[in-house]
């Protein structure tokens, strides 16, 4: 790029660094948030726009605008498509009621937006009623059904259930949390049961709600999302990776036990993703200490929407072979 071509908030991150222009402008706001520029190596292919949801309100959209205009010599370029490696595909979910979980934000979101697009039903739930109805008005024109609820509580995964009306195709159990990074030794009560109730618990209640209507049907498609912590030990604390390797005993069970009914269960393990999920409070230093170089080799962080193009691969019918798979959606992570 030239200083004279246009730079937007949909350039990748690489091509910002690249950029006359606009590169001095990212390393000098690194440099006084005392962030080592090595630190984006894994986020290059990103949009710029997405380290506002990555920073988790860090970093508001202001600045993002500022140095667009900065880069541009004070003037807003049209903005571009940008590389979302997002591919619609009209009518793969038309007919279809999906249920989302954690829809309201992150790769839920993403995942409930694509089946919308791409001409489903979509049953989206979450924690947050003023999020969801965010989602929905973004969607103007799209069959989405908002439910507020806690995947926790059974009286709310019923909710959801009679929310999809007789009829449910398939299942994005998406919802999860982190948790402290925290060795056992150091895991308190409250972490552990936090995150194994909606990490893994929840899921399964999930699950559990939805089956009768898909085993009644003859037919029923299961997404369970994992993580990077479900491949291996040096990603997450504690109770996460515990949930997440949970996460990959519900689905290959569940796909073996009703794959002759004609239900696919499979699960996606994420690795880095620019989502933006708050961190609890009091990390633990022992644990963040001894992750932080393994942390560091992520060779690449993703989307939403690129996880959410795996998701719905295998929810839609071009996974119509594929069941109890674990699908690794980490540019490469797992085979470091």
């Amino acid at each position: 790029m030239t200083r004279e071509t246009p730079i937007t908030a949909q350039s990748s991150i690489g091509q910002w660094l690249d950029h006359p222009a606009g590169g001095p402008l990212i390393r000098s706001l690194l440099e006084q948030s005392g962030t080592d520029p090595a630190m984006l190596a894994p986020m290059r292919s990103l949009p710029l726009q997405q380290l506002v949801a990555a920073s988790g309100g860090q970093m508001p959209q202001s600045v993002v605008d500022d140095l667009v205009l900065a880069a541009n010599g004070g003037v807003a370029p049209e903005p571009d498509a940008g590389p979302q490696g997002e591919l619609v595909f009209a009518g793969r979910f038309a007919g279809k009621t999906v249920v989302v979980t954690g829809a309201a934000s992150g790769i839920g979101r993403a995942t409930a937006s694509r089946v919308a697009r791409e001409g489903g039903r979509v049953v989206a739930v979450d924690v947050s009623q003023e999020r969801l109805e965010e989602l929905v008005a973004s969607h103007a024109g799209a069959d989405i059904v908002a439910v507020r609820a806690d995947i926790t509580v059974q009286a709310d995964v019923d909710a959801i259930v009679a929310a999809a009306d007789g009829r449910i195709d398939a299942l994005a159990n998406v919802a999860g949390i982190n948790d402290d990074f925290s060795p056992a030794h150091e895991t308190s009560d409250a972490v552990w049961d936090r995150v194994l109730a909606i990490n893994l618990t929840g899921a399964f209640k999930v699950l559990r709600a939805v089956l009768p209507t898909m085993l009644e049907a003859g037919a029923g498609s299961v997404v369970n999302v994992a993580s990077e912590a479900a491949l291996r030990g040096n990603s997450s604390g504690n109770a996460y990776t515990v949930s997440k390797h949970g996460i990959i005993g519900l689905t290959k069970s569940s796909a073996f036990m009703y794959g002759p009914q004609g239900i696919r269960v499979n699960a996606v393990a994420p690795g880095g993703v620019a989502t933006g999920i708050p961190m609890p409070p009091n990390m633990s230093e022992q644990g963040s200490a001894r992750l932080q170089p393994f942390q560091a080799m992520i060779p690449t962080i993703a989307t939403a929407e690129q996880l959410a193009a795996s998701i719905t691969f295998l929810l839609s019918d071009d996974g119509v072979n594929i069941n109890g798979a674990v699908l690794a959606s980490d540019g490469g992570w797992s085979v470091q």
